[in-house]
């Protein structure tokens, strides 16, 4: 298999529109955050990720779990969780059973944020994926997203 074989070109094109559909969904909950709530894609991934935690066993997440869900490496995660604690939004603290290990969770501030910020987003995704259906190498892909939503539980 050459990097011209038919089969390898429509792997490249079926993943270039893979992208191209991941860029504008991002671009427009991005813009769509920021003008209404100073808030951009990553930051509300994260405070989502993290409001969902619980008390119960395994219900903390621990940094690098936090990076694989919001898709981040683990020293950009903590930038994250660092700007997001210096405008109140987040609180970090020492693990009660494990000094080495810190937990970080949403503060009041910070859920009142993103519940405000659930419909823009919510929006601002429903529009993006409505205007690439209309396009027919995305199509599919919407189509394919959609069918997931069913399958697919929160992290």
């Amino acid at each position: 298999m050459t990097a011209t074989d038919p089969a390898m070109t429509a792997l490249a094109h079926s993943w270039s529109a893979l992208s191209l559909l991941h860029g504008r969904i991002e671009g427009s909950v991005e813009r769509a955050l920021q003008a209404a709530h100073r808030l951009s894609a990553r930051e509300y991934s994260l405070l989502d990720v993290l409001s969902r935690q619980h008390d119960g066993e395994g219900g903390h997440l621990q940094m690098r779990q936090v990076a694989d869900a919001v898709v981040l490496s683990q020293s950009a995660t903590t930038r994250l969780v660092t700007r997001l604690e210096d405008r109140g939004l987040l609180s970090r603290y020492l693990c009660p059973t494990d000094r080495r290990g810190i937990y970080t969770d949403v503060t009041e501030s910070g859920l009142r944020l993103l519940e405000e910020a659930r419909p823009t987003h919510s929006t601002a995704l429903r529009e993006a994926l409505d205007r690439a259906a209309g396009e027919p190498v995305l199509a599919p892909l919407v189509t394919a997203v959609e069918e997931l939503q069913g399958d697919v539980r929160p992290v």
